[in-house]
């Protein structure tokens, strides 16, 4: 087992910060250069790259803020890498103290690359700390937990089993911090990668929610590698545990083969065919989203049946928002106001005008109601005056009421005067929205669900 404090930041540093933390900053980085970086961390190498090092000309950065002032978001991660490496944890202590005084963003990459390391240096300290942080000691035990896990899963494991409450309601994207998922998930994931038979038989000890979250961990980093050995096992595990397990063995699968993963599914007991089948379709969509769309048809009616036309609609918008909305529109769903949402927010962001035009094809109804409200909501650009007359046509009187504040809201920022004009001469607002309206306090309603 390596002692060097990099492993699993380095594990981190590839999945979160070159995505998330990235991304929000606004900043595009070359994917293989994160991916390098990562390989030099886990390997020992030097944590910096050798163009990065020759053009500054120095041997690290001073403090945090000096790090932080680097050119590149990659820089950035590398300079405060490069920071927190040597420290052990008294001194990770006395940096953590300071990230009050960061930026959010700021203190966001510098939080997950310092408690990354303190996870592994000093895990136990890290933790008592972040319980005195209040509410970002939730976004921080899951990176520490995940570091610890990375390098000593036993000792992780016990701590855990010791201590259940202190990782309840980990905060972070997905629920469960920059780690992703909640403790027994974490650890089971970073165990599953260095003994993958120590950490199931850890997984089946457990209980309730911890059990069925560690299994799931586990099945899905096997099947990553090994499909058909992941689903062995899955067959053996007990009958309430085996469907989750199907479903996350399926989605790996359909990821690599869906040929494969549909002959599999076919075998599996009828309650937990439909399920895998929206897994693997889900993953399935992210590569070939039309021919994802043609095994939908096969499924029968249902949640399951839903949930599929929304995945491979969210997938396919991303490739041709204009054939996956047509599709959408073919579909038979429950939930077809959370199937055509997406699209519609994504082909507006690239094609305004053709998702205006094919609102304005489809006949009144829940699913054009939808795509009118998405695409108000996400034309953030567009003529307040239009988006007004598109809202006064939704049939809804709650998705009208709120497409109507938001347009009016937007007004308000171009021209008070008109706007508060309309707001007042209004026949489809009530007296109270319309005093909420011109106060600015908003038009007291909510986006009902994923809003833009």
């Amino acid at each position: 087992m390596k002692n060097t404090a990099t492993i699993g930041i380095a594990a981190l540093l590839a999945g979160a910060a070159g995505g998330y933390l990235a991304g929000k900053a606004g900043v595009s980085e070359d994917n293989k250069a994160i991916e390098a970086k990562a390989e030099a961390l886990s390997s020992g190498k030097t944590t910096r790259t050798t163009s990065t090092a020759a053009s500054e000309n120095v041997k690290g950065p001073r403090d945090v803020r000096d790090a932080l002032s680097k050119p590149s978001q990659l820089s950035r991660m590398e300079a405060l890498m490069d920071l927190y490496a040597g420290m052990g944890a008294d001194q990770l202590k006395s940096e953590a103290e300071k990230l009050a005084s960061l930026s959010g963003a700021e203190r966001m990459m510098a939080s997950f690359l310092l408690f990354g390391r303190w996870g592994e240096v000093d895990p136990q300290g890290a933790l008592a700390y972040s319980n005195t942080i209040g509410f970002g000691g939730a976004f921080a035990r899951p990176t520490i937990l995940q570091s610890w896990a990375s390098s000593d899963p036993e000792n992780a494991a016990k701590y855990f089993s010791e201590n259940p409450n202190e990782f309840r309601g980990m905060g972070g994207p997905g629920g469960g911090g920059f780690g992703g998922g909640d403790g027994a998930g974490v650890i089971a994931a970073e165990w599953a990668k260095l003994d993958p038979e120590a950490a199931l038989t850890w997984a089946k000890g457990l209980t309730g929610r911890d059990k069925g979250a560690a299994l799931n961990s586990v099945i899905g980093q096997m099947a990553a590698t090994d499909p058909t050995k992941a689903a062995g096992i899955a067959a053996t595990l007990d009958a309430e545990d085996q469907p989750r397990a199907y479903s996350e063995i399926a989605g790996k699968w359909g990821t690599t083969d869906f040929a494969a993963a549909e002959a599999w599914i076919g075998t599996l007991p009828a309650d937990a065919r439909d399920r895998a089948m929206a897994s693997a379709l889900e993953s399935y969509a992210n590569t070939d989203p039309a021919a994802a769309s043609l095994k939908v048809a096969n499924m029968a009616a249902g949640e399951q049946r839903d949930e599929a036309v929304g995945n491979i609609a969210e997938a396919w918008a991303r490739k041709d928002p204009s054939k996956a909305a047509l599709w959408v529109a073919q579909q038979q769903s429950e939930d077809i106001d959370d199937a055509i949402r997406p699209v519609i927010a994504t082909w507006t962001g690239s094609d305004s005008a053709g998702a205006l035009a094919f609102i304005q094809s489809q006949p009144q109804g829940e699913l054009r109601d939808e795509a009118t409200s998405t695409y108000i909501w996400s034309n953030r650009n567009g003529d307040p005056q239009t988006s007004l007359q598109l809202a006064e046509s939704i049939s809804d009187e709650g998705n009208r009421n709120r497409s109507i504040g938001m347009s009016v809201m937007r007004w308000m920022e171009q021209d008070r005067a008109a706007a508060t004009a309309y707001v007042q001469s209004s026949t489809s607002l009530n007296e109270e929205t319309k005093q909420r309206l011109i106060e600015g306090r908003g038009w007291g309603g909510n986006r009902r669900r994923g809003g833009n």
